[in-house]
C-alpha cells in the first residue's frame, strides 16, 4: 500500500513538471543577449522589437534536438516573412559538431554558441531542447522543454502574431 502511494505520489509529480514546462513564463522583459553566429553576424535580442522571436536552445549530441531540427526548419521557412526570427543556441558542444548539424539538417535561421554558457544561465534552462518565446514588445512569453510536434510552434506563433 506504501508503495502504490508513494508511486502515485511521483507520478503526480512528474505530471505537474512536465505540465510546467509547456506554457507561459513569467511575464516581464526577455533577457536580453548578444550573440555571434557561426557566419560572424552580431545579433542582439532587444534589437528585435516589433518582431516574434523564437529562442531554441539545442545541441549536435541532443537525441530530441533532432527528432525536432527539420521541424524548426520548415516553421522558420513558412515564417521568415511575417515579422518571425529564429535564432538557435548551440548549447556546450563542439563549433565542429554545431556545424555539421546545421548541413546536416539544412538549417537557414541564425544560429551561434552560447560560448561560457552565459544565455542559457540567463534564461535558467533546465534542459535541451528547450524553446522560449518573446513577443514584439520583447515580453518574455511561452516556454517548451523537450522537442515540438506539428502543429504546436505554428499554433504557438500565430497566437503572438495576432496581438498588437
Amino acid at each position: 500500500m506504501a508503495f502504490l502511494l508513494v508511486a502515485g505520489l511521483i507520478a503526480l509529480l512528474a505530471w505537474g513538471v512536465v505540465k510546467a514546462n509547456n506554457g507561459p513564463v513569467n511575464s516581464g522583459l526577455a533577457p536580453d543577449f548578444t550573440l555571434t553566429t557561426f557566419d560572424g553576424r552580431v545579433i542582439t535580442l532587444s534589437q528585435l522589437r516589433g518582431q516574434v522571436v523564437v529562442v531554441n536552445f539545442w545541441a549536435s549530441w541532443c537525441v530530441p534536438c533532432r527528432q525536432e531540427a527539420d521541424y524548426l526548419e520548415r516553421t522558420w521557412r513558412k515564417y521568415q516573412d511575417r515579422g518571425v526570427v529564429f535564432i538557435g543556441v548551440n548549447w556546450v558542444d563542439t563549433d565542429k559538431e554545431a556545424r555539421v548539424f546545421l548541413d546536416e539538417f539544412g538549417i537557414t535561421y541564425l544560429n551561434g554558441p552560447d560560448l561560457g554558457t552565459r544565455i542559457a544561465q540567463a534564461y535558467r534552462i533546465r534542459g535541451i531542447p528547450e524553446t522560449f518565446f518573446v513577443d514584439k514588445a520583447g515580453q518574455l512569453r511561452a516556454m517548451k522543454i523537450g522537442p515540438f510536434a506539428p502543429p504546436e510552434l505554428e499554433n504557438r506563433i500565430d497566437e503572438l502574431l495576432k496581438e498588437q
